[in-house]
């Protein structure tokens, strides 16, 4: 938000050895086990993450409006939830699709669109430094038959090629829209009542290029369920600058205000 430190390292935090161990927990002990585990690494985090810790607890006290007692809980109820989720992803990846549930909203909406014009390949771009970090634990335990990553470096000509060389061939392409690297290209815009910097290049690649675009969520809900999102904004039309972001930018506020945590 406005007053908080908005920069990101193009990597997120933790690396091999943390996601090797859960996977070893998951592998002898279970999921029960590597979530039990992630209680304790929770403790942690919320002192020596301090700059993620700033910006949940002024997110819960002057977005939300918490109390201390209720932000204090939700802080802790935070990490403990961004964890489970990095643990599913792996879990999932390994085999253990069966031990969660699945739930879809507006997913025929999807696929006729990609029926349409694309074909279901999908390419997801990463980070440089986030891909390097977690690329070889991911490739020997989970399973990745269904996309190709393009790594990229913040400016770089090659990967804006490559994105066009892929959409040209009517396949699609993946990014996260909410987070960019300092000094990369931003737009300002009113999220949530303030005014937040969001990254410009996935916008302008939908824009420029005319990709009609989907804005996808996947929540995790209580009893390892997860709902897929699916928003499909109007296709850009080239003449109203930043009518994806804009439209990005509201569809996220829906899902934040819905699933707050």
């Amino acid at each position: 938000m406005a007053n908080n430190d908005k920069r990101w390292s193009g990597r997120s935090r933790g690396g091999s050895f943390g996601y090797g161990f859960f996977i070893f927990l998951m592998n002898v002990f279970g999921i029960r086990a590597a979530y039990a585990f992630l209680s304790l690494v929770v403790v942690y985090f919320i002192p020596f993450a301090p700059r993620a810790t700033r910006a949940v607890w002024f997110y819960n006290r002057r977005i939300l409006r918490y109390g201390v007692f209720r932000s204090a809980v939700k802080l802790y109820a935070h990490y403990y939830a961004l964890g489970q989720t990095i643990i599913d992803r792996v879990a999932i990846g390994s085999g253990m699709a069966d031990r969660y549930k699945f739930e879809f909203e507006n997913y025929d909406a999807f696929l006729r669109l990609l029926d349409g014009d694309y074909a279901r390949r999908m390419h997801l771009v990463m980070y440089d430094a986030e891909y390097r970090r977690i690329k070889n634990v991911m490739d020997k335990h989970c399973r990745q038959e269904g996309y190709k990553v393009i790594p990229v470096n913040e400016g770089g000509i090659e990967s804006i090629l490559r994105i066009k060389e892929v959409l040209d061939r009517r396949e699609y392409v993946c990014f996260q829209g909410d987070r960019f690297v300092e000094g990369g290209a931003t737009a300002p815009v009113t999220f949530m009542g303030r005014k937040a910097l969001f990254p410009a290049g996935p916008f302008v690649v939908a824009e420029k290029f005319r990709a009609p675009a989907v804005f996808y969520y996947a929540m995790r809900e209580r009893g390892r369920r997860y709902r897929f999102i699916f928003d499909i904004p109007e296709a850009p039309d080239g003449k109203t600058p930043n009518a994806v972001l804009e439209s990005y930018v509201r569809s996220l506020e829906a899902v934040v205000r819905r699933y707050p945590q």
